[in-house]
């Protein structure tokens, strides 16, 4: 990395957090750890960091409301931490905004990947096949500008407007939604949609993608992305 990630990485475990912290220092990241959820939002607001690992069980405001704080105030990337992949925790910090969540126990190397896979699509918002593929889509193009009934979907601004207002979407809501409009009805299973926007080279967990396209639907039409039983996602032509 030219210049290195500022991470905030809250977590009450005073073993997991310095062991954590000292392995992201060891691959480069500078890290601000504290052990709840206040003062991870004081740091927050002081600090501006480029990533945020929240751990979702922590004192004094949990991981899912300091989330739910964080997203009202940026679209900085946000990973949860969770104890449980089964934890109904998972869900409800995806609900709230976070881009993606790891399992405790972790290993290091997995959690860096993850993090990177983040930071990647943060800081390309218009990776490979998504903008440019939109641009040859079906939809009806204007300067960069796709049209799918009152959806206006701008891949070179990276805009969204519907019924000609702003829709607020976080980097992977945006880049969900151009992987849609770069295919308009084609099915998109979630595993592709997996591979895409998460940039997972392996098995990940679709809930991850289910969860993000009912935000997604939240915001620009809930019958504007449908579901295909069995098959996957895709949006209304």
């Amino acid at each position: 990395m030219a210049e290195q990630t500022h991470v905030l990485f809250v977590e009450d475990d005073d073993v997991i957090r310095e062991a954590t912290q000292l392995a992201l220092e060891r691959d480069g990241f500078v890290v601000t750890a504290m052990p709840d959820g206040l003062s991870g939002l004081e740091a927050f607001r002081a600090d501006r960091p480029d990533i945020a690992l929240l751990d979702v069980m922590v004192p004094g405001l949990d991981g899912v409301s300091l989330c739910r704080r964080i997203r009202d105030e940026s679209t900085v990337p946000v990973i949860m931490l969770s104890a449980r992949a089964d934890s109904i925790d998972v869900v409800l910090g995806l609900e709230a905004g976070a881009d993606d969540y790891v399992t405790k126990p972790f290993d290091g190397a997995v959690l860096v990947a993850r993090i990177r896979a983040v930071l990647r699509r943060f800081g390309h918002a218009s990776g490979p096949g998504s903008a440019a593929s939109a641009a040859d889509g079906g939809a009806a193009a204007d300067g960069g500008v796709l049209h799918f009934g009152d959806l206006e979907i701008d891949t070179e601004g990276m805009e969204v407007r519907k019924d000609g207002a702003p829709v607020g979407l976080t980097p992977t809501e945006m880049r969900l939604l151009l992987e849609f409009s770069s295919a308009p009805g084609t099915v998109l299973s979630r595993d592709k949609l997996l591979e895409r926007v998460w940039d997972y080279g392996w098995g990940g967990d679709t809930r991850v993608v289910d969860v993000h396209v009912q935000r997604l639907r939240t915001k620009v039409g809930q019958d504007r992305i449908e579901t295909v039983r069995g098959f996957g996602y895709k949006l209304k032509a």
